[in-house]
């Protein structure tokens, strides 16, 4: 598993912006965006993998894990 898995990362539909905008919670913000989810997607995902190669690079210590500890579903209930 590469450890960028170990982060959620999400492509969400900004009225505001018109655009898809993908952001790595724990990791980065809003990073990137377009018209095309699926672009955005790989986008975020080339992103995700370019910080954390940079912190490991770096010697820096990765942000705990947001991946499989049910966050979106905290959100989803957050948000209901």
């Amino acid at each position: 598993m590469k450890e960028t898995a170990q982060y959620l990362k999400i492509v969400e539909w900004s009225e505001e912006d018109q655009c898809f905008v993908g952001q790595c919670p724990g990791i980065i913000g809003p990073c990137c965006h377009g018209d095309d989810e699926v672009q955005v997607y790989h986008d975020l995902c080339q992103i995700v993998d370019e910080w954390v190669t940079t912190m490991l690079d770096d010697g820096k210590p990765l942000p705990p894990p947001t991946a499989g500890h049910n966050l979106a579903s905290k959100l989803l209930m957050e948000a209901a």
